[in-house]
């Protein structure tokens, strides 16, 4: 299993350039881990970033796993009401 985290914005200032790099990583194993915990702000730009990965890797044949939500992340997740359709088990960081 692969490992990753995104460290500092997933905004809508940043998740062009994330975006790129998070799906370079979606090359490099079967089974993958994104770590959220250093995310210290994030928008709908970033969520979709989050969703496109998501769907990108089940087409691919992967698992993808966010683990880690740091408090953003979470506040995001909540308030479009998508927290359990990522099936990611949340724990507080």
């Amino acid at each position: 299993m692969k490992t990753q985290a995104i460290e500092g914005e997933l905004t809508i200032y940043t998740a062009a350039i994330e975006k790129q790099s998070l799906l370079n990583f979606l090359d490099t194993d079967i089974e993958l881990e994104l770590n959220l915990s250093q995310v210290t702000e994030m928008d709908t730009a970033g969520l979709q970033v989050l969703i496109l990965l998501k769907n990108e890797a089940r087409r691919r044949g992967k698992t993808l796993r966010y683990v880690m939500h740091s408090k953003p992340v979470l506040e995001i997740l909540e308030m479009a009401n998508v927290t359990a359709s990522f099936g990611d088990q949340v724990v507080l960081t």
